[in-house]
């Protein structure tokens, strides 16, 4: 009877074993596939951070631009303000439209 018991129990550990090396076989190529999958993503952000270097400078410059005609504008509408004269409140504006 022991001789059953530890035949079972090597048994038993053998089908453990099988199992654990089957599963991790399949986890090692999931990684495989994960890593390569990852080393193409990190290629292209690579290619686009190249691409887009560019970019940065330029943007620096239409910022400054723009910003100079913000303030360009901002007088502009002062003094489109100055000529017109104060502009009516949405109440008098809605009641002369009725009218």
């Amino acid at each position: 009877m022991t001789a059953l018991l530890v035949t079972l129990t090597i048994v038993e550990i053998v089908l453990v074993l099988a199992v654990l090396v089957y599963y991790l076989a399949r986890i090692a190529g999931s990684l495989r596939r994960t890593s390569t999958l990852l080393g193409k993503v990190a290629f292209g952000v690579r290619a686009i951070e190249t691409q887009c270097s560019i970019i940065g400078p330029s943007v620096l410059t239409v910022n400054e631009q723009l910003g100079g005609i913000a303030g360009a504008l901002a007088e502009l509408t002062d003094l489109a303000d100055a000529v017109v004269g104060p502009t009516p409140t949405a109440g008098a504006t809605s009641t002369a439209r009725q009218r």
